[in-house]
């Protein structure tokens, strides 16, 4: 069940405020508000609350590894993830702005991917405003620094992350050239 709480979809049980007392040790990367000063960290300001939650568990389970994550994410329980979740889900994400060399072909493969290499369009899991897909598990993307989008799109591409679903982002990633990626990332940086 979800519950919508001014337009975010937070997993049941998940409380904000809880959250936000629960994310102390989240402000130095991903900042107060979510909105991450740092663009090697991500943005989680207006991410989908499930997406979160899986991510946070990965984290816990050791699914998704990431040096600096993995032990901050290990002070949390698992009665803490929907709260953290539902805190960061609960704020506005700060737009971002792409570099305009890049929007063309950001844009054309965001929304019609690169039939000759077999790039798949974001939009498809994405949505078309880059909002995700809460129901599916698919992350919001629209605003996320591009350094963080290349450099995930990189580790899906390298194998080094890989709890995606269904393999979805390896299999696309896997397919992009260097070129893409930072196109992609940048277009999604300014996406609104």
């Amino acid at each position: 069940m979800l519950i919508i709480i001014t337009g975010n979809a937070f997993a049941e049980g998940g409380d904000p405020d809880k959250g936000k007392e629960k994310s102390a040790a989240c402000v130095a990367c991903h900042g107060a508000d979510g909105n991450s000063p740092i663009p090697t960290w991500p943005k989680l300001a207006g991410q989908n609350a499930q997406y979160l939650e899986k991510q946070l568990s990965d984290y816990l389970a050791g699914n998704r590894k990431n040096d600096q994550m993995s032990p901050m994410a290990a002070v949390l329980t698992v009665d803490d993830i929907p709260h953290v979740a539902a805190y960061f889900a609960s704020q506005m994400i700060k737009p971002g702005v792409a570099k305009q060399d890049m929007v063309e072909m950001g844009e054309m493969l965001y929304r019609a991917g690169d039939s000759a290499t077999g790039v798949t369009a974001c939009t498809g899991c994405h949505g078309p405003t880059g909002t995700g897909n809460s129901v599916a598990g698919y992350p919001s993307l629209h605003g996320q620094h591009a350094a963080y989008t290349k450099a995930q799109l990189k580790a899906f591409k390298s194998g080094d992350r890989s709890n995606d679903s269904n393999s979805a982002m390896r299999i696309a990633a896997l397919r992009m050239t260097d070129e893409q990626i930072e196109a992609v990332s940048e277009y999604i940086q300014g996406l609104y």
